[in-house]
């Protein structure tokens, strides 16, 4: 599958992963939809597209009700949508014994129910048309956890039970899931991740800092896509946590602690 000429539908589009995305994409001819909160970050991402086959569509995941008007929406820019990116989301930075629980709260609303509002909502279309692609990014926290995550750990571990069924129900209707987990990659997740009273961190981590280039990130990324890979690593030597994960659990529990990653 070649992403040319196809209609793509990115989620937090106006920073970050969403915005190496759209340039990369926007290289490769397809017609972007771009969406999140920020309306005027999303149009200079528009501009700097530099293609007339891009829109903006600004909305906010959490906004459940308005999943399906926003789909009627997104659909009347090009008259079709091939491919569903989720990859709007929020992280955090903060001790399970510290953090308010209306912060869990709001890492499942945007991370978790935010992004399965929008794909119930966008289903029935692909069901009708025969042939849809949800890539969905979750994280390598998505398949093993890390201490200051826990409600991020499981939010994106909840995607990942959802989308795995959702591509065994509708393998039939001819649709594609792909799950992609990000390792390190140089963005702002950790300087917006919120902190144990729901705040920002609004300071990034060395991690963060040294990590996977998103131009490079994107690149990997739209390869999996075009592969329809099942699931995608990618990120540097902390992508081995999958594996220790799955076969030395222990490892990677004493791993993880010793490492001190925040």
């Amino acid at each position: 599958m070649n992403v040319t000429g196809k209609v793509i539908w990115i989620t937090g589009a106006s920073s970050g992963i969403g915005e190496a995305l759209a340039y990369a994409l926007a290289s490769k001819k397809a017609k972007l939809i771009l969406s999140g909160r920020n309306l005027e970050a999303l149009e200079q991402v528009r501009e700097k597209c530099n293609s007339a086959d891009v829109v903006v569509l600004p909305f906010d995941l959490s906004h459940f009700d308005a999943s399906k008007s926003t789909v009627s929406k997104a659909l009347q820019f090009f008259g079709s949508i091939d491919i569903l990116i989720n990859n709007g989301g929020i992280s955090q930075r903060s001790l399970i014994a510290e953090t308010d629980f209306e912060v869990d709260k709001k890492l499942i609303a945007v991370d978790y129910l935010g992004t399965v509002a929008l794909t119930k909502a966008l289903l029935p279309y692909f069901i009708q048309q025969k042939k849809g692609h949800f890539v969905t990014v979750t994280s390598l926290m998505g398949k093993f956890g890390s201490p200051y995550r826990s409600g991020y750990c499981g939010a994106k571990h909840a995607l990942h039970g959802f989308f795995d069924v959702l591509r065994m129900e509708h393998e039939k209707d001819n649709i594609k899931v792909t799950l992609i987990c990000p390792g390190f990659v140089q963005t702002n997740v950790a300087i917006n991740a919120l902190t144990a009273n729901g705040e920002t961190q609004k300071s990034n981590d060395e991690a963060t800092q040294n990590g996977m280039p998103v131009d490079v990130f994107a690149s990997k990324m739209i390869k999996a896509i075009e592969a329809n890979k099942f699931e995608a690593y990618i990120g540097g030597k902390e992508v081995l946590g999958v594996y220790l994960k799955r076969f030395f659990p222990k490892m990677l529990h004493y791993f993880v602690l010793e490492s001190k990653v925040r």
